[in-house]
């Protein structure tokens, strides 16, 4: 896999003018610094690999590589400081490497510190510096002295190719690594979030429908003690255990709908979201253009974002019409909410920034444009490719 290191606009420097600018100053002193760090880490890099090399032999070879290497990463870590303070380049931090712990003991760690490629690569990077920083303070200090009316491209251009070394050298290995951090994170929030949903469930079958059911048993005990020489009260009791029993009943099923919605898993989302159009006091117009089922994940994903979103608008937005649009196009679900309430949305609210948590684990994106006065537009996209037969069609609901 190879890895593209594009320039972010933001880290592009200003043009080259002759004037010395404060930039243009900063990339003379980042190549001057060049030559001492070097040095430095030239010598190091030798001795490093040589001695660990030599003692590879015995007990203390490997584990001193491992440990060499991890402190080339952290010479690593220097450098970027230093080129991010000096020529603004801004590259990020290679995912750690885990401990013997996590590592599964001493060997797995031993073994992955030695092949770890980003050390590799900040040993290459270490040994190549020395004569780049002999030739950087060579042309640096000259041109100050007799080429300065042209020391500004000259300088410029050094630090381009400064800039692209840490970016080729010093960034993490690939996109595979940065995917794999990003994995490890959405894993921590589906376990989160699973969690939370168990305690939820358990906290309302302990307060819902199972405090009824307790409820229902005593009654039953009571109206039993009472049958034989008082039936009317015994009636009465028998009438409110019905009662009771049709309201666990009924607690036991809004429960089972906030785990998966029947009509979600009967009819697909673009059905379910009409439902919830139906059950809010807001006119919500409903048009769902999606060719099949989805991924019974990515479905439960849209429905409660848009149940979420659809409960803001009803609360905070005044508006009295809400419009959704359900679309899948090109692998991705795009579903838009749109109202012409009052606006002022914050998009680092709870319930927004549970929404985001929501969709990370399906690398979903949320944008929300809500300017005051309004309008407000969330438009959330999740990746996914339809995968069962079409059941829902495009429609309007009103």
């Amino acid at each position: 896999m190879t890895t593209s290191h594009a320039i972010p606009d933001n880290d592009r420097p200003p043009p080259v003018r002759p004037v010395f600018s404060a930039v243009t100053w900063k990339e003379i002193a980042h190549l001057v610094i060049n030559l001492p760090e070097g040095i430095i880490g030239f010598v190091y890099a030798v001795v490093m690999v040589s001695t660990a090399g030599g003692l590879s032999v015995t007990a203390i070879g490997l584990p001193l590589l491992a440990v060499g290497l991890f402190l080339s990463r952290q010479w690593g870590r220097l450098e970027r400081a230093r080129a991010r303070g000096l020529l603004g380049v801004r590259v990020e931090e290679p995912t750690p490497i885990p401990g013997p712990r996590r590592s599964g003991g001493f060997f797995p760690w031993l073994w992955a510190s030695i092949k770890d490629p980003v050390g590799w690569r900040t040993v290459l990077y270490m040994l190549i510096r020395l004569p780049w920083g002999v030739l950087t303070f060579t042309v640096v200090l000259t041109g100050l002295f007799v080429l300065w009316p042209v020391l500004p491209y000259l300088v410029r251009l050094l630090a381009n190719a400064d800039r692209a070394m840490v970016r080729g050298l010093l960034s993490p290995s690939d996109g595979l690594e940065r995917r794999i951090a990003e994995l490890e994170s959405d894993r921590g929030v589906v376990v989160d979030t699973a969690a939370a949903d168990l305690r939820r469930i358990e906290r309302d079958l302990h307060d819902g429908a199972q405090a009824r059911l307790v409820s229902l048993g005593m009654t039953l005990d009571e109206a039993t003690r009472l049958l034989d020489h008082d039936p009317t009260a015994a009636r009465a009791l028998l009438h409110e255990v019905r009662a009771t029993a049709q309201r666990a009943l009924q607690d036991l099923r809004e429960l089972v709908h906030g785990v998966l919605p029947p009509v979600l898993a009967d009819r697909g989302l673009g059905d379910a979201v009409r439902s919830l159009a139906l059950d809010s006091h807001l006119d919500v117009h409903v048009e769902a253009a999606l060719p099949g089922r989805l991924p019974a994940p990515v479905e439960s994903a849209g429905y409660f974002a848009v149940a979420e979103l659809l409960a803001n608008a009803a609360k905070h937005s005044g508006a009295p019409e809400v419009r959704i649009r359900l679309s899948h196009t090109d692998g991705l679900l795009r579903v838009t909410v749109a109202d012409g309430g009052r606006g002022g949305a914050d998009p680092d609210g709870s319930g927004l920034r549970g929404l985001r948590r929501r969709l990370e684990p399906f690398d979903g994106t949320l944008v929300l444009h809500s300017p005051r006065g309004g309008p407000t537009t969330a438009t959330l996209e999740i990746p996914c490719a339809s995968s069962l037969p079409k059941t829902s069609s495009s429609s309007g609901t009103g």
